[in-house]
């Protein structure tokens, strides 16, 4: 019988979120479908997308690899601003999952960043089947400047997002939760943030089977 999960981090009862349809949905083929660096190039697509946006060197790239379970699915690098495009990966006709170019420091030209900054904002602000963005945030770090400004253009266009901490294996519970209190206290003046906070690591795996039962809300029957 599938039933309704607790997040194993938080504690929480998310109601219809089910851990047994997200592991089916990520046992299903998993391919890139598609890369565009202009938004001229993203691929016409009725399929659901939820998309990872975060700061350069968020773990991204090594969260998808995790979460597909495929070690190179995503390319991944510890020079920030590997990531250089928007790039599809489709679950079959069930969903597709978006890779965001990271924003903030990179290893490139001022005109390079901002091109991709572009492109983020580009496709935020026109892409009807996007039904959640998974904003991923640094463990140890926290909420940035730019992660807040990306935030505040989330609620501007009434595009459903939530927050994925990153990298927990790296932070201790009392930091962690620190930032999570931040967040929200934050809450109130961000009207399109799920209010609930996601706990991951791409290392120990801890959160990932909970997150597959959120992205699996959305995929296609």
């Amino acid at each position: 019988m599938d039933i309704e999960t607790t997040n194993p981090v938080s504690g929480r009862n998310d109601t219809g979120i089910s851990e047994k349809k997200g592991k089916e949905l990520f046992k299903k083929t998993c391919e890139f479908v598609a890369g565009a660096a202009k938004i001229e190039a993203v691929p016409i697509n009725k399929i659901p997308e939820i998309a990872f946006v975060g700061r350069s060197n968020v773990g991204k790239s090594s969260l998808l690899n995790s979460l597909t379970q495929r070690k190179s699915l995503a390319r991944t690098s510890k020079t920030p601003g590997c990531t250089r495009q928007l790039n599809f990966f489709q679950i079959e006709d069930k969903i597709t999952l978006v890779d965001l170019p990271g924003y903030g420091y990179a290893r490139a030209s001022r005109k390079e960043v901002e091109g991709w900054n572009e492109l983020i904002k580009d496709y935020l602000r026109g892409r009807p089947n996007l039904k959640q963005v998974c904003l991923l945030i640094d463990s140890r770090h926290g909420v940035k400047k730019n992660d807040e400004e990306i935030m505040s253009l989330l609620d501007e266009l009434a595009v459903s997002y939530q927050i994925i901490l990153t990298k927990t294996d790296k932070q201790s519970k009392k930091g962690i939760e620190e930032i999570k209190n931040k967040i929200e206290n934050m809450a109130e003046k961000h009207a399109a943030l799920h209010p609930e906070v996601v706990e991951t690591s791409s290392v120990s795996h801890d959160g990932l089977n909970y997150l597959r039962g959120i992205i699996a809300r959305f995929a296609t029957p």
